[in-house]
């Protein structure tokens, strides 16, 4: 009897105790709170140099937490935030777990302004580096799948279920210009959310949005989907000024869900989809970029050490749709990037109907029929630049062009007109054809001439159909090495292209269009390739607004071309990749430098190797020419007196 009194006793004083505790927790829980919040500003303070002031902090019961009058200031700064009053509750027994899961907030009166003057913003501590502390931490690897997951469940974790936002403003205000966002009301009831959103982006423009969605932290869920009532479109602010960008939409809607497994794997699924896109940047395309409708519906996997993009992705826009595979992987500090694309044969019209409007000019409109199939691959180590895999192949069955979209892709094969640009100014122009004095058959040039720039620009220029995957291969190996876009690895057909048909722009849009011509050219022969190096030697630039082999050849030489010599010749292929430039490759007597020998030998021997020239002749070849036309004037620093010069001229 003893002993069970001395447990009864023991139990009930531990009860007492605990009760005692929990009643001692509950009654200074505000001064615990207070404590704990005063320490972490405290070392926000010191860390990123803020003055965070509010005027009260409470718990009400045991989950709700309520406060007033926050304030956020950088040192020497304008205000950053302003917090009128926030009142939140929690779940309690995640709370006991040290977990956060808010169950329902209501916040009035949140002020964030993002100010900057001059160079000076009220930001900026945002991006400087924390001092670094006296012993360096170890490298840790990242755990990809392990962050995400963490940062994903923050989020979620801070979701609430039931809540509302009243007077929401977001301001960003550099010197004169601002883009102010204000939010009188987001409400979320039962985890959906939907809310009116007012914009004023400097004195002038003013807009409405209205966003809906779903926040749902049970099955991991976001959604969002964002528009401008009475059918108007929304237009993004702050890009234009930023970017000089201007991007507006009819909706955009977006979701995602999370799915974590006990294998270390994190899975994204989710949709995004926007229709009714309009883009425009001068550094995509000269006109504005329409898409009608896109839709992207992934699946990523992330892992320990990789993200990938599954196959089983869909992109669609317009009547297009394709399934791409992305992975990209980092090992002892070098990435691994894989890219992927196989689309089996579908019509080919759903191709050329579903190119964005403004972004392919020359092809719009262009009807066809037949079927085509596309492989893609690109395989990056950067442990091993090398080992790059680059494939690209899109195969025809039955194609056929019915109808040509704004410019007649075949217009090479008989006369046309042609115009030189410079930095998207008309500087010459002039027909490709019998018309023009300056004009020159193909049969009417040097055969050594014409070889010689074949082998200096496109050896294999008659076997290829456009491209030349290998040079493109190593052209994108040495541009990864420097860093830099150093060289492009086009082919004549593609240099063809460019001035041709896509001269007047230079921005990324054009390598699209330009692949995607040159196909059509080289696939169904639309100009022979005769005609083709014809009209190449024929518009090429050979000097400033020298134009074409004939004029090339009475500025330099005061000769026809077919009176070029060897020597000549190699000289005239050498200028090709940098005609304005010229003057470079002389020394200041008018003599070309020794710089020059290795090129000559080069161009010498592929010359002996094609029987153009014997081996004695090609050993023989030094860069020794003597300029007698009007070039002679710019190599003494004078400006030639004619820009088109003829041998009958002189």
């Amino acid at each position: 009897m003893e002993t069970s009194s001395k447990k009864r006793i023991v139990i009930l004083s531990a009860i007492g105790i605990l009760f005692t505790s929990l009643i001692c927790l509950y009654g200074f829980r505000n001064v615990i709170l207070r404590n704990i919040v005063n320490k972490r500003t405290a070392r926000i303070e010191q860390t990123h140099g803020l003055r965070l002031h509010y005027q009260q902090l409470q718990m009400k019961g045991c989950n709700e937490i309520a406060l007033q009058g926050l304030s956020a200031v950088p040192e020497q700064r304008d205000t950053l935030l302003k917090l009128q009053s926030v009142n939140v509750k929690l779940n309690f027994w995640k709370l006991l777990k040290g977990n956060i899961e808010v169950r329902n907030v209501r916040m009035d009166g949140l002020a964030i302004n993002f100010i900057k003057r001059d160079t000076i913003a009220n930001y900026d501590f945002l991006f400087l580096k924390r001092q670094q502390q006296a012993e360096p931490e170890p490298v840790i690897e990242s755990n990809y799948a392990s962050r995400i997951d963490r940062i994903l469940n923050l989020i979620y974790g801070f979701l609430p279920e039931n809540g509302q936002l009243i007077n929401l403003d977001i301001t960003e205000r550099k010197d004169s210009n601002f883009v102010a966002v204000h939010i009188p009301s987001f409400v979320i009831e039962k985890n959906r959310f939907q809310s009116a959103i007012k914009i004023q982006e400097d004195a002038l423009s003013q807009q409405r949005w209205q966003a809906t969605g779903e926040l749902n932290r049970k099955v991991h869920t976001l959604k969002a989907t964002l528009f401008a009532p009475e059918k108007k479109k929304v237009s993004l602010p702050y890009i234009t000024r930023r970017f000089g960008a201007e991007v507006t939409f009819d909706t955009l809607s977006y979701s995602m869900t999370k799915e974590k497994r006990a294998d270390n794997q994190l899975f994204l699924n989710g949709k995004a989809k926007v229709n009714g896109l309009d883009v425009y940047h001068k550094a995509l395309s000269p006109e504005v970029i329409h898409l009608d409708r896109g839709q992207l519906s992934y699946q990523m996997n992330v892992s320990n050490h990789a993200f990938e993009l599954d196959s089983t992705t869909t992109v669609a826009f317009n009547k297009l749709q394709f399934h791409p595979y992305l992975r990209a992987e980092k090992e002892k500090g070098n990435w691994h990037f894989t890219a992927a694309v196989d689309k089996p044969w579908f019509p080919a019209d759903n191709l050329f109907s579903s190119l964005p409007k403004g972004l392919f000019n020359n092809l719009e409109g262009m009807k066809t029929s037949g079927e085509l199939a596309y492989h893609f691959l690109l395989d990056i180590d950067f442990a091993q630049l090398d080992s790059l895999k680059l494939e690209s192949e899109l195969k025809e069955k039955n194609f056929r062009i019915i109808e040509f979209g704004t410019t007649p892709l075949s217009k090479m094969s008989g006369e046309f007109i042609y115009t030189a640009y410079e930095n998207g100014i008309p500087v010459r122009t002039f027909p490709i054809g019998p018309s023009w004095e300056h004009f020159t058959p193909l049969d009417s040039i040097s055969p050594i001439l014409r070889m010689s720039v074949m082998q200096s620009e496109d050896g294999a220029f008659f076997y290829h159909h456009g491209f030349l995957p290998d040079a493109l291969r190593e052209a994108l190996i040495y541009d990864l090495q420097v860093k830099r876009f150093a060289r492009g690895g086009s082919t004549i057909t593609m240099q063809l292209v460019k001035n041709v048909f896509l001269n007047r722009n230079k921005n990324f849009a054009r390598k699209l269009e330009e692949a995607l011509i040159v196909w059509l050219i080289e696939s169904q022969r639309l100009t022979s390739k005769e005609r083709m190096y014809e009209v190449y030697l024929n518009i090429a630039e050979w000097g400033p607004l020298i134009y074409g082999i004939r004029e090339a050849s009475a500025f330099y030489f005061n000769k026809r071309p077919s009176q070029l010599s060897t020597q000549e010749s190699i000289f005239l292929a050498s200028i090709i990749p940098k005609p304005k430039h010229f003057r470079s490759s002389f020394t200041e007597d008018g003599q070309l430098k020794e710089t020059m020998e290795g090129y000559y030998k080069l161009i010498a021997g592929r010359l002996a190797q094609k029987g153009l020239i014997n081996e004695i002749e090609a050993d023989s070849i030094r860069p020794d020419i003597q300029v007698t036309g009007d070039a002679r004037n710019s190599l003494a620093g004078e400006k030639p007196e004619s820009s088109s010069p003829t041998a009958e001229e002189q």
